[in-house]
């Protein structure tokens, strides 16, 4: 059984950043992140292993110093907290802070904005918090809900795959041909290397075993778009939710990760997996050579 990695995988240097940002002020000071600061159990286990504490809203942080996660947060948000005495830090990747620019660039030269993205995820939450009126749309049957405008402003969640947002795009101007559609893409450069990454991984494996939190959309992501090329896709967070009858009959096993997996977490993943493949190539061995079990008899 061959083992393939996907040309990019894993940790993006945002979440690199924040868990470096947030571990350098945690040796200084006691520290609270609002929420998780990636959507990785591993990492979180990590930091709080370092004293690290994690508050779902600012109102239940009992230390003096509070940490905005990876995937940002609106300035009401920040705002409020800073209202409760607390010293913020923020961690917001660049490219999160990017599309909080794009947004606002939108709505300023009169657009009404659009996001594709999950309503209901972190980082939605902040680039849509501020705004006065705006729309979230994920897929085709969410264009119900739009009314017409003069002008659309688009932009995204930086984890969505941009051939899907490209698709809701087109679709908006095919629906809304009288109205003016200006599109910034705000897809962050990492998730695109990932997506592109594992289509060329999926065409080529058996099996794909994507690696990520439970909670990641980008993991999710890869997960969708790996299972367009290959029957089998496989996710897990961790080593211990591989199974070892998914791989029978197995000739390439391909591996992917979101980009708040860390590294040790793919190794281990990895190992595990050339620990079935010598198991699988000694089980043959001996289905190949049945004599020898006589003679060892």
């Amino acid at each position: 059984m061959k083992i393939i990695r996907a040309a990019h995988l894993g940790m993006c240097f945002g979440v690199r950043d924040a868990i470096a940002l947030a571990l350098q002020h945690a040796k200084e000071r006691p520290l609270t992140i609002l929420g998780e600061l990636v959507h990785n159990e591993a990492v979180l286990t990590s930091l709080r292993s370092q004293g690290i504490r994690i508050a779902p809203q600012p109102e239940l942080v009992e230390t003096p110093t509070a940490m905005i996660t990876a995937h940002g947060a609106s300035e009401r948000a920040i705002k409020r907290a800073r209202g409760l005495g607390l010293n913020i830090i923020e961690a917001t990747c660049p490219l999160v802070d990017f599309a909080h620019l794009s947004v606002a660039k939108l709505v300023r030269a009169g657009y009404h904005p659009v996001i594709i993205g999950k309503r209901d995820h972190v980082e939605v939450r902040g680039l849509t918090e501020d705004l006065a009126e705006y729309d979230v749309v994920l897929d085709e049957k969410d264009l119900d809900t739009l009314k017409e405008r003069a002008r659309f402003g688009i932009a995204a969640q930086t984890t969505q795959p941009i051939e899907k947002v490209r698709h809701m795009v087109s679709m908006i101007r095919q629906r809304f041909p009288n109205s003016e559609v200006q599109f910034t893409d705000t897809v962050c450069q990492p998730t695109k290397q990932r997506q592109l990454a594992a289509l060329d991984l999926a065409r080529n494996s058996d099996v794909v075993i994507v690696i990520g939190g439970a909670n990641s959309n980008n993991t999710r992501e890869l997960v969708t778009t790996c299972g367009r090329y290959c029957s089998r896709v496989f996710h897990v967070q961790d080593a211990a939710g591989l199974r070892a009858d998914w791989f029978f009959g197995t000739s390439t096993v391909g591996i992917a990760a979101g980009t708040s997996t860390p590294d040790a977490v793919i190794d281990e993943v990895e190992e595990r997996l050339e620990a079935f493949a010598r198991e699988a190539a000694e089980c043959t061995t001996e289905l190949t050579h049945p004599l020898s079990l006589v003679a060892t008899a």
